[in-house]
């Protein structure tokens, strides 16, 4: 019995450890204005809920995104979300009293935890927004976090081996796309600056690897889409900081 009666003790250890490197959020959701000339918003985020620095450092970068997607000018007072979305509105007004046939802007942002371990917790922002012309765009971008440092990583921090793991992403990024190993990386049509491969704005991890996202227009042109390419984590362990247990 207590041999059972330990195993048991040992597991509900095990499963709170789990659950206590977990980090709370709630669902946060706002709203653009509800009127016939304003454009329609919709901002769909976790907020994180525990006291502790990774979680003060996750809604500020949460927020600058916002902001940075929504707002048009360089107002440094347009320091909250509420305050982009107000922009966002205003400039569109200010456009429609010009232009009276100018179709209704629009804006969605939703983001989601899509990893997360001991160490790094990755947040996905997918976003669209429509501001006149031919069509809308849309774009993915990841958000990184050191668990233990508190602080929002950039894309050079995730590697030990920056320049490994480009010359392997290469090769696989040739590979999926049909790209000769021996030729010029646009042979087929790519649109690398410079003739030369180069690793996307936005690489995150996710739990089938680290997926590297090249948005619209950042390799190819917008009929092409977005480029994923998603590289398992033991293949590339080796050239990672923070590993992750396959």
């Amino acid at each position: 019995m207590k041999k059972y009666l330990g195993s048991f003790l040992f597991l509900c250890f095990l499963i709170s450890c789990q659950t206590e490197s977990k980090l709370t959020f709630e669902p946060i959701q706002l709203e653009g204005e509800n009127c016939a000339g304003c454009p329609k918003i919709e901002i769909n985020i976790p907020s994180a809920l525990d006291d502790s620095p990774v979680s003060e450092a996750i809604n500020r970068s949460l927020k600058e995104e916002i902001i940075s997607i929504l707002s048009f000018t360089e107002d440094k007072t347009i320091d909250t979300a509420d305050k982009a979305l107000q922009s966002f509105t205003d400039s569109y007004k200010e456009l429609k009293v010009k232009f009276p046939d100018e179709i209704q802007w629009e804006a969605t942002i939703d983001g989601e935890v899509v990893y997360e371990d001991e160490n790094v917790i990755t947040f996905m922002l997918n976003s669209y927004s429509f501001t006149g012309g031919a069509h809308g765009y849309s774009s993915t971008s990841f958000l990184n976090f050191d668990k233990r440092k508190g602080t929002e990583l950039e894309n050079w921090e995730l590697f030990d081996d920056l320049n490994g793991f480009e010359d392997f992403a290469e090769t696989k990024f040739r590979i999926q796309e049909k790209i000769p190993q021996d030729t010029n990386i646009n042979a087929t049509g790519f649109m690398f600056e410079g003739d030369s491969f180069h690793l996307p704005n936005n690489i995150g991890y996710t739990k089938n690897g680290l997926q590297l996202i090249y948005n619209q227009y950042e390799v190819a042109s917008y009929a092409d889409g977005p480029i994923v390419l998603i590289l398992p984590y033991n293949e590339i362990n080796l050239y990672l900081k923070r590993k992750v247990k396959i």
